[in-house]
């Protein structure tokens, strides 16, 4: 049975100071699966203050700037439960991953450029909302080299290096995944939609679609399918969780190699919709 994903209901405040908010610090855990090169990055993760800076910073302009939906730790760490479960659905049903594939290596090193594109995907963040895919990509590559010298020999490293990149670029509005790992990575982005990811710019009173129709999303429920490999179940408290659907989850299903393999159902919860704002001026 696939393992569980980490979604908390509720996404912490992080302080104000810096101090304040390494503090604080959320703690990435993924199902290993006895994959010793998956356990051992994310314990140096964990350990890595720089890291935690750059996804502080991504969430300070997302969030605190800009009155976007979280872009921080909390998110990343679920993109990743997310795309471990997809890979393993997905492999369970007999999908080959890229890097085996093509270069012949294990599953288990499938897992590791999953782990690393979905937590790294968002760091350019800390520079810039626009273009932040291609920023993010001079901002990992360092680190990345760093994390993966101690688990592969050089070549096998830059291989999987490289995959992990081309999954982060992939992930942007018309991304073009040449992966399964990379389609994975773009399709469990857009599954942190649950309403806690809305809970921050919302109490802050921001009221854009993306953080009202987040708001709307109950709960997301990944599973094996019966007809196709993954089976999506949405609950909704609103209709306007339909534009989390919609617009943003069906953009980065398209094109991302996953559409064969995913079957998706969305339904209102209870017998009246649930009000999320009650005054709205332009």
């Amino acid at each position: 049975m696939p393992e569980e994903i980490v979604i908390p209901e509720e996404r912490p405040e992080y302080g104000r100071t810096v101090p304040e908010r390494l503090s604080h610090k959320v703690v990435l855990n993924v199902p290993s699966r006895s994959n010793p090169k998956l356990a051992r990055l994310i314990e140096r993760i964990n350990a890595d203050d720089e890291l935690y800076g750059l996804w502080t910073a991504a969430n300070v302009n997302a969030v605190e700037r800009l009155g976007m939906t979280d872009h921080g730790p909390v998110h990343v760490k679920i993109v990743m439960n997310i795309g471990a479960k997809l890979l393993r659905l997905l492999v369970e049903a007999g999908v080959e991953p890229g890097v085996v594939a093509n270069y012949g290596m294990e599953v288990q090193d499938a897992e590791v450029v999953v782990a690393l594109a979905c937590l790294f995907h968002d760091l350019g963040m800390s520079i810039s909302r626009k273009d932040h895919e291609t920023y993010s990509l001079f901002v990992a590559q360092g680190k990345i080299r760093e994390l993966l010298a101690e688990l592969y020999d050089v070549g096998t490293a830059t291989v999987v290096r490289s995959e992990v990149l081309h999954a982060i670029i992939a992930h942007r509005a018309g991304g073009h995944p040449l992966t399964l790992e990379a389609g994975i990575v773009r399709v469990a982005d857009a599954l942190d939609m649950a309403k806690g990811r809305s809970r921050i710019p919302m109490s802050g009173g921001s009221m854009s679609i993306h953080s009202i129709s987040a708001a709307a999303i109950e709960a997301v429920h990944l599973e094996a399918g019966q007809g196709k490999p993954i089976r999506l179940r949405i609950e909704m408290s609103n209709s306007a969780g339909v534009f989390q659907l919609d617009q943003l989850f069906r953009e980065k299903l398209a094109g991302s190699g996953l559409e064969p393999y995913v079957e998706v159902e969305a339904h209102i919860e209870g017998e009246a919709e649930k009000r999320l704002f009650t005054a709205y001026r332009l």
